[in-house]
């Protein structure tokens, strides 16, 4: 382990000295790609220069063990006693540190919601829920762009599907994929008993043009006139596109924009993501012995939450965690929830097996 992170700091010295090459500067492609390289060793290295550090001053204070003034040695002892658990605790972090990154967890994500069992009751919570991870997004500074959006007659979303962009959205955001389970009374409801719902929730990595390949001829692309807010060039324009991959007979549409040009570029960012997912989960089948310890194989049929109003509490059933502020979560305060999934992964994977999809 530590011949690779001498390694890794060797490395981002070379990193540093290109960067401050005034050629490179030229070159904004090479540049940009050496700049990330550069601040993606840089958590690692400086972890572990601060071993090294701590390292020799646990080597510095044993060696004050053996000197013949008892104040010294005394003085040694404490030291060492603060020290070597330092010592420990750094290592474990760099260990953290080099585990297997995620590929995707620096993407963008393409979020998909919609309403399963429960009827209008659903489509509230799909709401409710997209604002939810509308609040979180804002916490996290990221921009957020409907695709397509399908309203139900009672104020709720039967349907909606948003990209959010931003620092590390997927790293975040992967841990939603599954089915959200919701226990309340509907307002419609006269006894007051209490009805359980659902929806479902996809979050796939925006996926680049490098990363799944598209042939036009794969492609059928329908216009139609768009539907719901959006003024007087509503139902008179077709500016709304609907796009099929044929040979998956997947199918993107979207409306947000007045432009179809927009519309096009924001479906077709849509169907890679889908499509680069359908191959992601081709890969997974293949390791799938090796999937048991994970916290949700991000499979669209598997409950992964329950939000019980009642009793204020949200339980996530992957992990066994219980949350009695359910208000708050609902308003976007989903980071304590991430943190506990993101540390039972590392967890796992500590573990030596994968843990998550």
């Amino acid at each position: 382990m530590f011949d690779r992170l001498a390694q890794m700091d060797t490395r981002y010295e070379d990193l540093g000295t290109q960067l401050s090459d005034p050629t490179l500067v030229s070159d904004q492609k090479k540049f940009q790609a050496t700049a990330k390289q550069h601040r993606d060793l840089e958590p690692t290295v400086e972890k572990y220069r601060q071993y090294r550090s701590v390292q020799q001053a646990v080597a510095d204070a044993k060696a004050m063990l053996a000197e013949s003034d008892p104040e010294i040695r005394e003085m040694a002892a404490e030291e060492l006693s603060t020290l070597e658990p330092r010592l420990a605790e750094i290592e474990a972090e760099l260990r953290v540190l080099l585990l297997p990154k995620d590929p995707n967890d620096d993407k963008n994500i393409v979020i998909e919601l919609r309403a399963g069992t429960g009827g209008d009751e659903a489509s509230l919570f799909v709401a409710e829920v997209f604002r939810m991870y509308l609040r979180f997004a804002e916490q996290h500074r990221w921009k957020v762009e409907v695709m397509s959006e399908t309203a139900s007659d009672v104020g709720g979303l039967k349907d909606v599907t948003a990209i959010f962009e931003g620092d590390k959205v997927y790293s975040q955001m992967k841990y939603e994929s599954g089915v959200h389970r919701v226990q309340r009374v509907p307002a419609t409801e006269t006894q007051g008993r209490v009805h359980t719902s659902a929806i479902t929730v996809a979050v796939l990595p925006e996926a680049e043009e490098v990363d799944v390949k598209i042939e036009q001829k794969d492609l059928r692309i329908d216009t139609f006139c768009s539907s719901g807010p959006g003024g007087q060039s509503v139902n008179t324009t077709y500016s709304a596109i609907r796009i099929t991959h044929l040979p998956t007979q997947t199918v993107v549409s979207c409306q947000d924009e007045k432009s179809q040009i927009k519309n096009r570029e924001k479906a077709m960012r849509v169907l890679r993501s889908r499509l680069y997912e359908v191959e992601q989960e081709r890969l997974h089948q293949l390791q799938a012995s090796a999937r048991k310890a994970q916290i949700g194989s991000g499979d669209r049929s598997e409950k992964i939450r329950t939000y019980n109003f009642p009793q204020n509490r949200l339980t996530d059933h992957r992990i066994g965690l219980t949350n009695h502020q359910l208000a708050m979560v609902m308003e976007g305060q989903l980071q304590p929830t991430i943190d506990a999934l993101i540390a039972f992964d590392i967890a796992e994977k500590m573990k030596g097996e994968p843990a998550v999809a």
